[in-house]
């Protein structure tokens, strides 16, 4: 068998790779010095541990012999991790949907020894089918261009490097009261009246666009703003889609109904969606709400936190080789394991057996008449899914995905008094800044078992990380996060931005065929409408304009997408609509030992302050707590009242009067409501 070099990689999906017969090279200038040497084009094989065609593709053509002697001989075999390396994917993506209409992974790109793309696929099957070329046929069609073709091979590569380098990030002006009043009336034309949800299937969950309509509700008072997350949120939470034992939502709905999913469980997905919730209930009360944000939080610390208290890229899709097999239930499995109470599950969690070998989801149309019951039928129904073969685990750590989980588990912990959230959130917060800063300031995107990756971080690494560090200043008395965030934001300053433009990658990282920019928020949101959050709620606890400028910056990057396709700028509108009119600023003045020394019960003082601070505050208002003297700024010269904790409502950093009660601060944040 070949041997390959991805044995050695901290990346979990390249690590599955290793004993493929493909002579496998990681991304790097070796590989592109060989192909120049052998003078053979390079495949480039993009993909991630949860993706379930990149495991089809690998099983097909990869593991097959004949297929990979062909590879080794004409091409220079390069594979890479999506998620470790965002940078490579979202340059050759941007080439593939160019030239080809369409995108996804396993991504398949052909390279010339400089790096350019002149073709582009993604999925290719072993046989020829439904008008697709096989691989073999299209590695065949390839090389024989290369040897007869090879000036307009060259042509097509240069040409794509021109048209798409030559693209710029172009500012369309502010994200305005007009913009963000015509986001929210395009969004109710988008919404699905039927099934919820914005478009047609597949059905990814809008958290973004949620999170817009919760902070454009609260300002406005919009009705059709709720209604159109409280029913997406609630058929998600209901629908197959969501883990009606264990919590956790999978990636995306195949289906329009939110009923078949696609299985993988991601990280920034759960991140994402447990904020939604959590924001959900702060609004409304909600059980549902409070239900899944509650198990949400929970999935993530039960199956995602890694030993080092970080938290893992995925859950894969598959086990034992089939899509959702861990997940799925038939009728007479249900009756095995139930007994009497098949029937009733049967009918409550519509188990129809309409999925391959007679199986379903389990989805919860409805709560269930005796909850009791409910739950003894969940405990059986988890004993009885732990014997089987559990889903293959991503287990690098991305530091933008942590960071977005730390700011989720953070709000998530204050608002439904679950301290346990917030000692995970610090947990993580640590790990990364223990083991992807470096003694020089910059942020590696991964880690695995404590060992930091070679890749460095883009710009949603920078923005997520130091938001969630700036979350963390509202749930502990701890200074230090807010000198983390502004190093890492001073970095994105330096590096990231240039002539007002920002980046997705660091002036001073590896040079690649073009340098990308993408202001779009798709799956999860992009790096320049995380800046702009980061340095919203920065220049919110410094009071220095600068960091205004640079959010306002941020801001205008995305202003024409939000204008023309609001279902893809949901964070750069739901930053918009706290930033346009100066964002509330909240600092709580106390220490929690003293209450305690006090001998106030637990959750009065400083802790419940800060509680109904974040909670009713507008959702992502700035807020910190600290004891008197702290060197934060927004706690500069607050002082206790009468010896007790209190709280500062201000804005722009100028402050109303001190207040010392929950209630009063309540209806301060609320208008009396």
């Amino acid at each position: 068998m070949t041997s390959n070099e991805l044995g050695s990689s901290t990346s979990p999906y390249l690590r599955q790779h290793a004993e493929n017969p493909v002579a496998w090279k990681q991304w790097g200038e070796a590989a592109f010095a060989e192909a120049r040497e052998r003078d053979v084009p390079v495949f480039l094989s993009v993909g991630y541990s949860a993706c379930h065609w990149c495991h089809v593709m690998a099983h097909e053509s990869f593991e097959d012999v004949a297929t990979a002697a062909y590879l080794n001989e004409h091409f220079v075999n390069v594979k890479v991790d999506r998620e470790e390396r965002p940078d490579v994917d979202a340059i050759y993506m941007e080439a593939t949907v160019a030239m080809t209409g369409r995108g996804g992974w396993p991504m398949s790109v052909f390279l010339t020894p400089a790096g350019e793309p002149f073709f582009c696929g993604t999925y290719f099957p072993a046989e020829a089918r439904h008008g697709m070329a096989s691989f073999r046929q299209v590695l065949e069609s390839l090389t024989d261009a290369w040897r007869s073709k090879r000036e307009q091979i060259a042509g097509i590569g240069q040409s794509v490097v021109e048209q798409l380098g030559a693209r710029q990030q172009v500012a369309g002006g502010a994200i305005d009261a007009a913009v963000l009043e015509r986001a929210a009336a395009v969004l109710k034309v988008d919404f699905d009246p039927v099934d919820a949800g914005f478009g047609q299937a597949p059905k990814f969950p809008p958290s973004m666009v949620l999170d817009f309509l919760l902070r454009h509700h609260r300002r406005t008072g919009s009705e059709d703003a709720l209604a159109m997350v409280e029913a997406t949120c609630e058929r998600m939470a209901r629908g197959g889609m969501y883990d009606q034992l264990a919590g956790g939502f999978a990636r995306y709905s195949v289906d329009a109904q939110w009923i078949v999913p696609h299985f993988e469980k991601m990280l920034y997905d759960n991140a994402l969606l447990l904020d939604v919730y959590t924001h959900w209930w702060a609004v409304t009360g909600s059980p549902l709400a409070q239900r899944v944000a509650t198990e949400t939080a929970d999935f993530l610390l039960a199956e995602l936190r890694t030993p080092e208290g970080g938290f893992a890229s995925a859950l894969d899709a598959d086990t034992e080789g089939e899509e959702g097999k861990y997940y799925v239930w038939s009728p007479d499995e249900l009756r095995e394991v139930l007994g009497d109470d098949a029937v009733w599950v049967i009918e409550l969690c519509d188990v129809t057996g309409t999925f391959e070998h007679g199986t379903s989801v389990l989805q919860l149309r409805r709560d269930p008449d005796d909850l009791q019951r409910w739950e003894r039928v969940k405990r059986l129904l988890l004993e009885a899914r732990g014997r089987r073969t559990y889903p293959g685990r991503d287990d690098k750590v991305v530091a933008a995905w942590n960071g977005l989980a730390i700011t989720a588990l953070t709000r998530a912990g204050l608002v439904l008094d679950r301290p346990e959230y917030v000692d995970a959130a610090v947990r993580a917060a640590s790990l990364i800044r223990d083991v992807h800063l470096d003694a020089s300031g910059r942020l590696h995107r991964t880690s695995r078992d404590g060992g930091v990756g070679s890749a460095h971080g883009v710009l949603e690494d920078y923005a997520a990380y130091a938001q969630g560090c700036l979350t963390l200043l509202a749930a502990t008395s701890d200074g230090s996060w807010l000198q983390v965030a502004k190093a890492l934001l001073d970095r994105v300053l330096e590096q990231f931005v240039a002539d007002g433009a920002f980046f997705d990658t660091a002036a001073d990282a590896e040079k690649l065929a073009w340098r990308s920019q993408d202001a779009t928020d798709n799956a999860s949101p992009s790096g320049v409408s995380l800046a702009a959050e980061a340095f919203t709620t920065l220049a919110s606890v410094t009071g220095e304009a600068r960091y205004d400028e640079a959010a306002g910056q941020a801001l205008a990057a995305s202003a024409a997408l939000a204008a023309r396709a609001p279902r893809f700028a949901g964070r750069a509108l739901a930053v918009a609509e706290m930033h346009r009119a100066g964002p509330l600023e909240i600092a709580v003045v106390g220490s929690a030992d003293a209450d305690a020394d006090a001998g106030r019960a637990v959750g009065v003082g400083v802790v419940e302050l800060v509680r109904v601070a974040v909670h009713h505050a507008p959702w992502g208002t700035a807020v910190v707590r600290g004891e008197p003297g702290s060197d934060v700024p927004l706690l500069a010269g607050r002082g206790l009242v009468d010896g007790r904790a209190a709280a500062y409502v201000c804005q722009k950093f100028t402050c109303k009067l001190p207040i010392g009660l929950p209630e009063d601060l309540r209806a301060e944040l609320t208008g009396g409501r």
